[in-house]
């Protein structure tokens, strides 16, 4: 197991493999993606029950959630991927961390902004400088800080260098998103679906849950494999291989 795990670790170090591999990936997620999204957006919002005390306001649940985990954990992926460049020079880590910042960025602001409009019947504002709120909004600026600093760096290497120095900083942000609601008085509800506890949302209710999650979760893979592969084109263009797929 081990051994399949090393050499699929310097498989995945190869570009050319990396796009061969994944254009086979590509339909299937966005299969899951496309159709998981579908069965979980409608049962959620038309078939699963009304929460009893917050009746349909709740529903945003099913974007807000998926949008706030995917969020969490791309940056831990971006992270990941950084501290790889930084240790073996994998020139693949640093692109996939490059690819994964905007995108995390995307679902970072999907949650802050469906949680504005889930708070506003719950709370009775928009906004409130809650330690949960606040902690995934400063996650938002790390993201835009990653981005940020491999387009102000002189060269392409610094950039990436920086930027991967910046998420790894910046993981410590994470496990304070957590855990903030437990460690602080807020607002913000507890965690839905904990894997030490019983969820505590109904089953109705928790399973076009889940199948939003893993809906979001094909899809960023999705976009992170073809982002990219656009990369790969654009560094490797002067390759007789990508050439060729050019030309074709």
């Amino acid at each position: 197991m081990w051994q399949w795990l090393v050499r699929l670790y310097h498989r995945l170090g190869s570009p050319k493999w990396f796009y061969e591999i994944t254009e086979k990936w590509i339909p299937w997620l966005l299969a899951v993606s496309v159709i998981g999204a579908a069965v979980g957006l409608v049962w959620g919002l038309a078939y699963a029950p009304a929460d009893y005390q917050q009746g349909n306001s709740f529903r945003i649940i099913y974007i807000h959630v998926p949008a706030a985990i995917l969020a969490q954990s791309a940056y831990m992926m971006m992270a990941v991927a950084g501290a790889v460049f930084l240790v073996w020079r994998m020139k693949m880590a640093a692109w996939v961390a490059k690819t994964i910042a905007p995108i995390g960025a995307s679902f970072c602001l999907i949650a802050l902004l469906t949680g504005a409009i889930w708070g506003k019947p719950t709370w009775g504002t928009w906004w409130v400088w809650d330690a949960r709120l606040t902690s995934m909004l400063l996650l938002l600026f790390l993201y835009f800080g990653a981005m940020a600093i491999q387009q102000a760096m002189e060269s392409e290497e610094s950039g990436h260098k920086a930027a991967a120095i910046l998420s790894l900083v910046g993981l410590v942000n994470i496990p304070i998103i957590k855990y903030s609601v437990e460690w602080w008085n807020t607002l913000h509800q507890p965690a839905t679906i904990t894997l030490t506890e019983k969820p505590s949302m109904a089953t109705e209710m928790l399973i076009p849950l889940l199948i939003m999650i893993v809906a979001v979760y094909a899809f960023f893979v999705l976009l992170v494999v073809l982002r990219t592969r656009n990369e790969i084109l654009l560094h490797e263009r002067k390759r007789s291989w990508v050439k060729k797929i050019l030309e074709s």
